[in-house]
């Protein structure tokens, strides 16, 4: 079973794999997430390295992707950060090179990570673009007193249960996801949900069905979230009782008492990583970030920052207990072993899942 490792606060010591500190120097131009201030493990890594980060925000992964776009031709960016579903876009979109496996230490990361160890999935071609370096789940957020829930009953079809109308908060895209397997457990799928990853007459099949349920139970929604932010002042600002959400967003929200829960069906597993993008003019810098993200400090300040998991191995020698027993609590007995990791998403998947999401959202 994998281990939960979440990330404590104020890890930024120096990794000791970083053997000439000022080998590279210089600068990174590092695309990212809005909503995070990394601020002190961009000065932990310079005092580190010598290299100074700059930092492009993107408030979602869509939003990041088009960015890319536009940074390839200039060489404006050295790397991103999406997440495992979605890399195969990038590189069929010709926006990503791949890593060069002698300057990184795929040793340090946890074993079924994505992109730790060569031939995995992170491969294309045999030549290896992925590197993890966060892991989390999107679950159940709920109201500790309007919409209390309990592991082992709890389920994503409560998202869809008149009893909270008006109350749900979901990314619009994960809504139909999480619709889709509550479908195939009631059998009412014309075939089996992760089939309609492979191609897209499989996908029309099963999502016009998918769309169709959800659909009649549209009034549930009180809020479509997109960013860590949007998805906060969904429940703190917007009365939002209940919803599917990152762990990490329910991390921030629990000091006003909400909760997280593994739904029984299995929580949507994410792994999050490093791209090196095609043209970039920092290569060196690209890879001693990647290696320092890779050592147990980095690797923890930086699963700190998300409040999520590490990728890498020793993380869980420096986590805060309380952020230790947040995770504890929201994947109990069971729960791991029943993670769904989503699939990887080519880019035809990835428009047709944003026609769905719109057509979900605009009705």
């Amino acid at each position: 079973m994998m281990k939960l490792v979440a990330g404590g606060a104020g890890l930024l010591a120096a990794p000791a794999i970083v053997k000439d500190a000022f080998a590279s120097s210089g600068s990174l131009n590092y695309m990212g997430w809005a909503g995070y201030d990394a601020s002190g493990i961009f000065e932990a890594f310079k005092k580190a390295t010598g290299i100074t980060v700059a930092l492009t925000e993107n408030p979602d992964q869509d939003a990041m992707f088009a960015q890319s776009k536009l940074a390839v031709p200039t060489g404006s960016a050295d790397i991103a950060e999406p997440t495992f579903d979605r890399f195969r876009s990038w590189a069929s979109n010709g926006l990503i090179d791949p890593w060069n496996l002698d300057k990184l230490s795929l040793s340090n990361y946890i074993d079924g990570m994505p992109g730790a160890k060569p031939g995995d999935e992170s491969e294309i071609d045999g030549k290896h673009y992925f590197v993890p370096s966060v892991w989390g789940t999107e679950g159940l957020i709920f109201s500790k007193d309007a919409a209390p829930l309990t592991y082992g009953e709890a389920s994503l079809a409560d998202l869809f249960d008149e009893k909270y109308t008006g109350q749900v908060a979901v990314r619009a895209h994960s809504a139909l996801a999480a619709m889709g397997r509550v479908l195939e457990t009631q059998g009412k799928l014309p075939k089996p949900f992760r089939d309609s990853y492979r191609d897209e007459a499989t996908m029309r099949e099963v999502w016009d069905v998918v769309l169709a349920e959800a659909l009649k139970h549209k009034s549930n929604i009180a809020q479509f979230w997109a960013s860590e932010n949007d998805a906060q002042g969904a429940f703190r600002t917007n009365g939002c009782t209940i919803g599917l959400g990152w762990d990490s967003t329910a991390v921030n929200l629990s000091g006003d008492n909400f909760g997280f829960i593994a739904p029984k069906e299995g929580a949507f597993a994410w792994c999050q990583g490093f791209l090196l993008m095609k043209n970039a003019k920092n290569i060196d810098q690209a890879h001693e970030w990647a290696k320092w993200m890779s050592s147990p400090e980095g690797a923890a300040a930086w699963a700190s920052l998300y409040k999520s998991n590490s990728a890498a191995k020793g993380a869980v020698d420096h986590v805060d207990q309380s952020v230790r027993d947040f995770y504890a609590a929201a994947y109990p007995a069971d729960a791991a072993s029943k993670l769904w990791w989503w699939p990887t998403q080519d880019a035809w998947f990835v428009k047709l899942r944003s026609e769905y999401a719109d057509k979900f959202k605009a009705a």
